[in-house]
């Protein structure tokens, strides 16, 4: 992915016009870079009766889960909506239902609570830098991946003593992370329980690391990316990534119709160009190589 060059160059993302939920109204700091252009919506898209995607399609909205803070993949921007990869590639799978980006409604969706979301029926989906793994699935099912990142570590610039974590012992560093996270139960390998912080959010970890209260912040490599980048220089990527991450689709447990689906849209927008302009049009300032959309999983 070449994230060492990223440090260097501005953030792109996504200018995305939604109808916001209670959840994704107001005001906040935007990304930069030029808007996006929405995929084509499908028409007259028809599916079998009964099936999640004949539901959707007869409605004319999706309800969104994503993540508010997440630089690059979903931060709200001064509309009060968010925009990034996430949200682009929710955007592919409505236009395949019929629906075009101005009837999604986004409700913000931390970490911690992208399974219970999914269970009490609030949101259609999650697309939230959510890693796919056996301990998510025995309550939601994951469509893709679309992705794969890395686990890393973000530091304070000046910071020569954290170089991976297998660095973080000796440096008798504090870390943070997010409750509910892969990344959080992983750093467990490398860190003692009592430096370890947990937030509910990334963006209170970059607070924490700013302000001295912790020497390091773990999660994926392209969610520090992004957090360096609004960092004025204070923050650097370690650039060690010691995990592979594959990030799905969240859905109901067991909607195996709508799983397949999702993954061959994905297919499809790959073999268009429909995902490559997804990553353009945010990521691609960053990164400029299009990554492969990797090899789905089994939908059960």
């Amino acid at each position: 992915m070449r994230l060492n060059r990223l440090a260097k160059v501005a953030v792109a993302a996504a200018a995305v016009v939604v109808a916001a939920t209670a959840c994704g109204g107001g005001g906040s700091s935007q990304l930069g870079g030029g808007a996006t252009s929405a995929p084509p919506v499908a028409e007259g898209a028809s599916f079998p009766e009964g099936t999640t995607m004949a539901k959707l399609a007869q409605a004319g909205t999706l309800r969104l889960g994503t993540k508010f803070d997440q630089p690059l993949f979903g931060l709200k921007g001064l509309d009060g909506n968010p925009q990034g990869f996430d949200v682009e590639i929710a955007k592919i799978v409505a236009a395949k239902l019929g629906i075009p980006a101005d009837k999604i409604t986004y409700t913000e969706t931390p970490s911690a609570v992208r399974e219970e979301v999914i269970e009490q029926d609030r949101v259609d989906m999650v697309v939230a830098t959510y890693t796919i793994n056996d301990k998510r699935k025995e309550r939601i099912s994951f469509a893709g991946p679309y992705y794969v990142a890395g686990q890393d570590l973000m530091v304070a610039a000046d910071n020569s003593a954290i170089t991976g974590p297998d660095t973080l012992r000796a440096a008798n560093a504090k870390v943070c992370s997010v409750t509910g996270s892969t990344p959080s139960e992983k750093i467990k390998e490398y860190v003692d329980p009592a430096n370890i912080v947990l937030f509910d959010v990334y963006s209170k970890c970059a607070d924490a690391l700013r302000t001295g209260q912790v020497q390091a912040v773990t999660t994926d490599n392209v969610i520090l990316t992004g957090l360096v980048e609004n960092s004025n220089g204070a923050f650097k990527l370690v650039n060690n990534k010691f995990t592979e991450e594959p990030y799905g689709i969240g859905i109901k447990k067991g909607d195996v119709a709508f799983c397949q689906f999702i993954d061959q849209t994905l297919k499809e927008a790959e073999a268009d160009g429909t995902y490559a302009a997804a990553w353009n049009n945010t990521l691609s300032k960053v990164s400029p190589d299009v990554p492969p959309l990797p090899a789905a999983g089994a939908c059960t």
